[in-house]
């Protein structure tokens, strides 16, 4: 395997870890039913978000590089708008949902009742994110369909 097959196996594993939480970590969050499974799922959030941010690195890296031994430069629509529709979930994630989570983590972390049912106040402030939270997965299988098809 030559440089271009390892970067793109890189490319591809950074995306995964990219990926792989962004679309498993909602739906633990939202089968908690109680405040301390809801305390619990948060604390796997963000012990997992480490790999988001990683793997987001790698891909940045891996993808500049790939581009500088193809010589494609940003001549491909495709490879543009993948980049576009990346910084737009970039600030989608790091502007929107991740300050919205702090505040819910830190309700939720100073609730005195961890085996009661979640209250509406915190069921209302998660429905707040589930929208934005969609919207950023359905941006990953746009970016992911762009990457993989090549359509123009």
């Amino acid at each position: 395997m030559g440089l271009f097959g390892l970067l793109l196996v890189l490319h591809i594993l950074a995306s995964i870890a990219i990926i792989g939480p962004a679309f498993v970590m909602p739906i633990i969050r939202r089968s908690a039913r109680t405040v301390g499974q809801l305390n619990f799922a948060f604390g796997m959030t963000t012990k997992l978000a480490i790999m988001p941010k990683i793997g987001g690195v790698v891909l940045i890296l891996t993808g500049v590089w790939l581009m500088i031994i193809t010589k494609m430069g940003l001549s491909q629509m495709w490879l543009n708008i993948s980049i576009l529709l990346s910084l737009l979930m970039v600030v989608m994630i790091d502007g929107w949902i991740e300050p919205r989570m702090k505040k819910i983590i830190k309700i939720i972390s100073e609730s005195p009742d961890q085996d009661n049912g979640i209250p509406a106040e915190f069921r209302h402030l998660i429905k707040k994110i589930v929208p934005i939270e969609t919207a950023t997965q359905l941006l990953m299988i746009a970016i992911l369909v762009l990457m993989v098809v090549k359509p123009f």
